[in-house]
Formats: structure tokens, C-alpha cells, sequence
């Protein structure tokens, strides 16, 4: 056995190992950034979620209670407040996704207080994020027993906020769940269906690209009267179809493994097909714009974990962002894995229309255009 032979083996696999810098900096970067990220994404306190008032009442008591959010807006910050004039249209944005719960004062319920006629107060929530709803019910709850408190005519020292009536004027908080109780490997399931398209944008469009223009078969192409522009959008149109076929599996065998209910509804179907083409369109355009100036194949190998980390967990696939720091909760907000999941996940946990969907799509197509036409800007011939 010869060490210089030993030797001369080891010296060239470190140089070969210093001339890729994204080799190094990954190999020491990742455990970092996996540390951060994963440890600020996980059990955040909730904060900015939007909750509609509806307060039909109009009363001296129920702008008290809106004065009480007001203080939880402005000291816990779990809830941020918008006032709605009619139920139907906080409904309808509950739906939809754009406020999170409803509260809803009814026209009666000071009448019922100064009556103690059980008077109620109405909390409707989106129960598909369970984080959020348990939540907002718990400072829903601790609010309602502090306006309690000074309603109660039985403890002796508390100030009335109101004449003291004859009955016990305790309020009832009513809470409804607007869907059925989602468990949690339904919650899942979008974050599964774009990591699906991920790793099909990775190894199909990015590890693949690299192979084949380090064996010139792009420059093959570049001496045919094909553009370079024509070469690009053939390149990630092709892996798109790959990701949307990734895509349509996991939604197929994920929604009957977890138990999606009516999941083959022609409408719905039409919508998450819309859904999954333009997430498989933004992920390969992501990755081709990371990899178009990128010769070494190690270097989509290496940076694999980290885009993974980056962008699957600060998307809302597993925690829901209200509970991210701002920091992380920025990254969300360009991370096209964030407006793929919150799609599906009106899609297939609310089984909602276009209108839930539609700005999440347009921001996805956004996505596509910008870094289509920064992949074209930033590709040159290699040789």
C-alpha cells in the first residue's frame, strides 16, 4: 500500500473540493440557517390576523368591546381589527380567506344585557389553520370573561359599566366553526403537493440543466436558428409539465390518503389544474434563473437543502405565518411556495372558488414573467 498514492488521491479530491465555493459555503451555511429558520418557524406567538367586527348594536357596551380590541391590537397584537357594516360580506371574505373569524354583535345584545336575557355574542372562525383558531378563541374567551366581570352584579366591589338588571347578565360567547374539524394530515397536504413540484423544478430542471450544459447539448441547440429565448422557455415549459405531473399524483393519492372530500368535483379540479400549472411554471423559473450562469453540477446538489429550508418552511405549509418574526414573515412574502400552499389549501381544506385564489395566482404568473425574462437577460453560450 502506498501512501503517496494515498496521498496524491486525498490532495486532489481538497483541491477539487475547494475550487466549488457553493459546495463549501453550503456544507457549513446549511446547519446553520436550518437552525434559524426551523427555530423561528415553529410555536411563534400569533400575531396580525385579521378579524372582522360586525356590530349591528351600536350600543355604549359594545363600543367597549370594541375598545377592548383595540387594546389587544395594540398591546398582544393577535388580532387586528376591521370593522364590516353587514354578516354577508364578513362572511363572504371569511370564505375567502381575506379576515380569519368574525364577531358578531347582534342588534339586541344590549337590550339583553340590561334585560339579562342571556345575551350573545357570535364568533365564527376559520378552523383550518387549528394554531390560529385555538388562538384567537382563547383571547375571544379571556375577553368576554373580563367584560363579565363587570357585568356581574354578585361581586360586591366591581364597577357596572351598566345598571345593574334584575337577572344575571353574563354574555355567552357562541363560537362556530365554519368547516368540519381538519385534521392534521389534511394541513399538510398543500405543503406536500408543492414540495412535489419543487423537487421535480430540482432534479428535473435544475440538476438536469447543469448535466446537459456541461455536456454542450445547449450549445447544440444555439447553432440551430433557435433563439436563445426560445431555448429557455422550452427548457421550463418542458419541466413545468414534469412538476404539473408530480403535482396531479401527490393531489390525487395525498387527497384520498388524508380524505379530502369531494375531490372530484369537476370545478375544483379545474381550479387546482390552474393551481398547479402556474406553481410548476414559478418553481421552474426560480430554479432556472438560480442555476443559468451555474456550470458546476455539484452546485444544485449542495444547495438543495438549503433552498429546501428557505422556501418550504417560511411558506405556511406546517405553521401558519402569523407566528413568524418579521424577518422570516418577509421571506414569505417572496417565496412563491407561500402562494402555492395558501391556494391549495383554500382549494382542498375550504373547497373554495376562483375568488379565493385569483390573487394568488396572478402573483404566481408575476413571479413567472419576472424571472422568465431575468433567465433570458442573464443565459450566455459557454463556449
Amino acid at each position: 500500500m502506498g501512501f503517496q498514492r494515498i496521498s496524491a488521491i486525498i490532495e486532489r479530491d481538497m483541491r477539487k473540493f475547494f475550487r466549488s465555493p457553493a459546495l463549501m459555503m453550503s456544507s457549513m451555511i446549511f446547519p446553520l440557517m436550518q437552525l434559524i429558520v426551523l427555530g423561528y418557524a415553529f410555536g411563534g406567538k400569533i400575531k396580525g390576523v385579521k378579524v372582522a367586527l360586525v356590530d349591528e348594536d351600536h350600543s355604549a357596551i359594545s363600543r367597549q368591546i370594541r375598545q377592548r380590541f383595540d387594546a389587544i391590537e395594540a398591546g398582544p397584537q393577535t388580532m387586528k381589527i376591521e370593522d364590516y357594516s353587514s354578516l354577508s360580506n364578513a362572511e363572504l371574505d371569511l370564505r375567502t380567506g381575506f379576515v380569519r373569524a368574525i364577531v358578531y354583535i347582534p342588534y339586541d345584545f344590549s337590550r339583553r344585557v340590561e334585560q339579562g336575557n342571556r345575551p350573545r355574542i357570535a364568533f365564527i372562525e376559520d378552523n383550518t389553520d387549528n394554531f390560529v383558531a385555538s388562538e384567537l378563541l382563547t383571547r375571544m374567551q379571556g375577553l368576554v370573561q373580563d367584560i363579565n366581570k363587570g357585568l356581574n352584579p354578585f361581586q360586591p366591589g366591581q364597577r357596572l359599566t351598566v345598571p345593574t338588571p334584575r337577572l344575571n347578565p353574563l354574555i355567552d360567547l357562541q363560537v362556530v366553526e365554519v368547516y368540519p374539524y381538519i385534521e392534521y394530515i389534511k394541513y399538510l397536504l398543500p405543503g406536500s403537493i408543492s414540495m412535489s413540484i419543487f423537487i421535480v423544478a430540482m432534479i428535473g430542471g435544475g440538476i438536469t440543466f447543469i448535466d446537459d450544459k456541461s455536456r454542450g447539448l445547449h450549445e447544440g441547440y444555439l447553432v440551430t436558428p433557435i433563439k436563445k429565448s426560445e431555448l429557455i422557455l422550452g427548457l421550463i415549459f418542458s419541466g413545468a409539465i414534469k412538476g404539473l405531473m408530480a403535482g396531479i399524483t401527490i393531489t390525487i393519492i395525498g387527497g384520498l390518503i388524508a380524505g379530502i372530500d369531494r375531490l372530484w368535483d369537476p370545478v375544483r379540479l379545474i381550479y387546482l389544474g390552474i393551481v398547479l400549472t402556474t406553481t410548476s411554471v414559478a418553481m421552474l423559473s426560480f430554479m432556472f434563473l438560480l442555476m443559468v450562469r451555474v456550470s458546476d453540477p455539484l452546485v444544485p446538489r449542495a444547495i438543495f437543502g438549503v433552498l429546501n429550508t428557505l422556501l418550504y418552511f417560511p411558506s405556511g405549509a406546517i405553521y401558519p405565518i402569523q407566528g413568524f418574526p418579521p424577518w422570516l414573515r418577509a421571506i414569505s412574502y417572496v417565496d412563491p411556495f407561500t402562494y402555492a400552499v395558501d391556494a391549495l389549501k383554500a382549494l382542498l381544506l375550504k373547497n373554495a372558488g376562483f375568488e379565493a385564489i385569483y390573487s394568488d395566482v396572478f402573483v404566481l404568473v408575476g413571479f413567472s414573467v419576472i424571472l422568465v425574462s431575468l433567465s433570458v437577460v442573464f443565459f450566455k453560450r459557454q463556449i
